[in-house]
């Protein structure tokens, strides 16, 4: 099934949200900027997010890291070459996935994982294929949810992996109730203190938090001005590596692994910036990323 039919297929089945995330309303946003994040996110319908989910029916809001096949690739001249370079780019995402779930640490199936800012749903399935374990997700996006619900629905784990409309600051989970959790590039829409005190609150004791994330670079001296053209294209707000670290501090969040994937996610920009999908947003993250002043971080840190 593809995108398209998938978003007919879940407004036809649930006729909302509310529905599909087993909840009698939608929570309307606690803050003006939330509002505006959620319709952001409701009215997005980007081919690049769209067309590399058709490929498996895994469907990402994130990027890609690894060396491209250039072998898989073939020859640019060839009829096939585009479909060739949309695949290469959605293996090289969920690639990116499989390295943070990596990163979980020893997950049972009994246990309960929570993914903030879960998107269309593609690394909370990754999960429950992995670990065989209850995947909670979280989006202020009603269609984002309703899209994952429905997917959950078609590969019958829904009583597995469910996505709910609510903020990341303030989810309906109980203390102590995650195992893990992780935000995949979602942590520059909220303030870093609020969100590592919610994981911290959720998170059982010794729980494992993994976050993938672009962060400028202090040692630049202020965000560059790539970075603020990746800000107003997404209208977020890209945080420091340092804020990263402090705010995790404060929140009782105690590092295991800091890994610098700014090498590792440049050739899946620069194989974008050669197809039909680019957005006009390429650029700036190729150049932060060469110049040094963005870079792109998982983060490892367990509950203490």
């Amino acid at each position: 099934m593809t995108s398209t039919e998938f978003t007919t297929a879940a407004t036809t089945a649930t006729g909302d949200s509310a529905t599909s995330a087993g909840s009698p309303f939608i929570p309307a946003p606690a803050t003006p900027y939330q509002g505006d994040i959620a319709r952001y996110w409701d009215r997005e319908a980007r081919p690049v997010n769209l067309r590399l989910g058709d490929v498996d029916g895994l469907y990402h809001h994130h990027y890609g890291i690894g060396d491209v096949d250039h072998t898989a690739l073939g020859d640019s001249a060839d009829s096939e070459y585009e479909k060739k370079l949309i695949a290469e780019l959605h293996r090289l995402e969920s690639a990116q996935a499989e390295l943070l779930l990596d990163h979980l640490g020893p997950i049972e199936r009994g246990d309960t994982l929570v993914d903030a800012g879960c998107g269309r749903g593609g690394s909370m399935v990754m999960a429950h294929q992995r670990f065989g374990c209850k995947v909670e997700g979280v989006t202020l996006s009603a269609k984002q949810a309703d899209f994952a619900n429905q997917r959950a629905r078609e590969l019958r784990i829904q009583d597995h992996v469910r996505a709910h409309v609510c903020n990341m600051l303030g989810t309906p989970f109980e203390t102590g109730q995650a195992a893990a959790s992780w935000n995949n590039e979602s942590t520059m829409y909220v303030d870093l203190h609020d969100l590592f005190a919610e994981h911290s609150r959720i998170l059982t004791v010794g729980g494992r938090y993994v976050t993938i994330t672009g962060c400028w670079n202090p040692r630049y001296g202020q965000p560059s001005k790539w970075v603020s053209q990746i800000n107003a294209h997404f209208e977020c707000n890209i945080h420091s590596r340092r804020e990263y670290l402090r705010a995790m501090a404060d929140n009782r969040l105690v590092p295991q692994a800091v890994i610098d994937l700014t090498a590792a996610t440049l050739p899946y920009w620069e194989l974008r910036a050669t197809s039909s999908l680019v957005t006009g947003i390429e650029e700036a993250f190729i150049n932060s990323y060469k110049d040094g002043s963005f870079q792109y971080l998982l983060i490892a840190a367990d509950r203490v």
